[in-house]
């Protein structure tokens, strides 16, 4: 039960992240405009995402190996 903490937190980010997601999707609806991604777009996400996702990890793992 050391993690709970832990997990809890990373529960709540992921329903803000995605939240914000369908946010964006939302005003960009809104607005009449098309959603797209092109390879810039996906390079940049890429890189913001990649090392939040490794960084949750291995904070995550650390103490079970």
């Amino acid at each position: 039960m050391n993690d709970s903490a832990f997990i809890i937190f990373i529960i709540f980010a992921i329903i803000w992240l995605l939240m914000a997601t369908a946010s964006v999707i939302i005003f960009l609806k809104s607005d009449g405009q098309k959603i797209h991604f092109g390879k810039t777009g996906l390079i940049i996400s890429i890189s913001i995402i990649l090392p939040i996702i490794m960084a949750l990890s291995y904070a995550a793992f650390r103490g079970t190996f």
